[in-house]
């Protein structure tokens, strides 16, 4: 049976969407059932007017599906994904994690396989320490962790052996050191929750 991989997410402008949806097309590409899930905006209504680019984002995912604990409780394997304020996760992803203690309490997020992916607008710009913060998370689930580290070339491009890492700048566009790092990535954390599950 093909692994079941939940791709959950917080995208404020649009680089960690676009992240997601390579991941999710290369996942089904290699024949596994996909939910593509970005988490419920928190931040105040003035706040995201505030800002174009995040307005419009806001609008155009407003109806597509959002993430929900069942989405985990179903998943083989989940992805996370968050750009990085401060050195550490957005508050709208975290928002999402604080609803998963019941399924947590009932041990029904152990044994799953984990990754995480993050974008930030400046080089070394807090990356690795959202990644990490994601995976200690990660470790308090009982989840199994599948750091990319520097198993396929594409990651002596990319730079990053604990997931992957988009340098944003002023665009949200995905270049082909992205994808590659993305498609191996997915294609690992597959490989594994396959392996897992046979």
């Amino acid at each position: 049976m093909p692994s079941k991989l939940s791709i959950i997410y917080y995208s404020g402008f649009g680089s960690t969407h676009a992240m997601a949806e390579r991941l999710a097309q290369t996942a089904e590409g290699l024949g596994a059932e996909v939910r593509l899930r970005h988490v419920a905006e928190t931040a105040p209504r003035e706040a995201v007017e505030s800002v174009d680019a995040w307005k419009q984002h806001v609008e155009e995912q407003a109806s597509k599906p959002t993430a929900s604990p069942d989405d985990l409780d179903w998943a083989d394997a989940v992805l996370f994904g968050s750009p990085t304020r401060y050195g550490h996760v957005t508050s709208q992803l975290q928002s999402f994690i604080d609803t998963l203690g019941p399924l947590w309490g009932e041990g029904k997020l152990a044994d799953k396989v984990y990754a995480a992916f993050t974008s930030s607008q400046t080089l070394h710009g807090g990356q690795e320490t959202t990644l990490e913060a994601m995976h200690t998370t990660f470790a308090h689930f009982g989840g199994i962790i599948v750091p990319p580290g520097y198993t396929d070339p594409v990651k002596f491009a990319d730079g990053n052996p604990y997931g992957v890492g988009k340098v944003t700048g002023q665009t949200s566009e995905l270049d082909d050191t992205d994808r590659s790092a993305l498609d191996h990535l997915v294609t690992r954390v597959l490989s594994v929750s396959d392996k897992l599950n046979a």
